[in-house]
């Protein structure tokens, strides 16, 4: 895993210009972007797009694509919401295209209620991700599906998880988050062995065990030891992207990325 490179994510950034920000993460070392469609720097997308692609493209550094994670719902028991929530996604795709982006996040849906389905919640996310490959494989962009959600809004178990994709077209893979199954107490080593043939990406953040902190590596409660140790074992080939906290330093990035590799490329 020598050559494995590093993404940041732009999240650190959240609401500051768009090219700056790659310009300020390329200064603190990122080999790759993850850019986060969020916030009011995105809020007229369409007319965006062309001219933020034309500058994303002059500069020497691949990217992935995170849509807007906040509001957005694609298994929301309102059919409003989870039209507009496909549409946001749909762009997000077409934009990825255009900047030659090696994927697009997609983030499942939650289900924020005991009263709701999870069931019928995870065929809703099933239908529309199917929907999604097809927009996206022509592009030659692939689709991170995301465990997201927890105490008690995730819709999937571990179990469930693992072979959602089983029946989904290639163009769609994994991306653990493993904050997020941190505090849904899955097995992360085990998630990734168990889908190592479909995983994409993993977003590394930390937390206390009980909210979605996303702090740097090494100042929570993650047991970093036996997921590096399952990375390296594994010969996982996935983009390892840091996706710490909005107001995070820069060079706190660039402290995880030298973590990284003393801990996990350097054996």
């Amino acid at each position: 895993m020598s050559n494995q490179k590093i993404t940041y994510s732009d999240l650190p950034l959240l609401n500051r210009d768009i090219i700056e920000n790659v310009q300020q993460l390329i200064e603190h070392g990122a080999d790759k972007v993850e850019l986060m469609m969020d916030g009011d720097k995105w809020d007229d997308m369409e007319l965006l797009f062309e001219p933020v692609a034309k500058q994303l493209n002059e500069l020497s550094i691949p990217f992935s694509i995170h849509p807007p994670a906040w509001d957005i719902n694609l298994t929301s028991e309102n059919k409003a919401i989870r039209n507009a929530s496909f549409n946001e996604y749909k762009k997000s795709i077409e934009f990825a295209g255009m900047v030659g982006a090696s994927h697009v996040v997609i983030h499942p849906g939650f289900c924020f209620s005991p009263a709701f389905n999870k069931k019928q919640a995870q065929q809703r996310a099933s239908v529309y991700i199917k929907e999604l490959c097809g927009i996206a494989k022509p592009l030659n962009v692939h689709l991170a599906i995301e465990n997201v959600g927890y105490n008690g809004t995730a819709l999937f178990t571990e179990e469930e998880f693992v072979h959602f994709l089983d029946d989904i077209d290639e163009t769609a893979g994994y991306l653990i988050d493993v904050g997020h199954a941190q505090l849904d107490g899955w097995d992360v080593p085990r998630v990734i062995k168990t889908i190592k043939g479909r995983l994409l990406a993993l977003h590394l953040h930390d937390n206390m065990g009980s909210s979605d902190d996303h702090l740097p590596i090494g100042t929570g409660k993650m047991d970093w030891e036996n997921v590096f140790d399952t990375l390296h074992e594994q010969q996982i080939d996935c983009d390892l992207i840091l996706e710490y906290a909005p107001g995070t330093s820069l060079e706190t990035l660039r402290t995880g990325k030298d973590f990284l590799s003393e801990r996990v490329f350097a054996r």
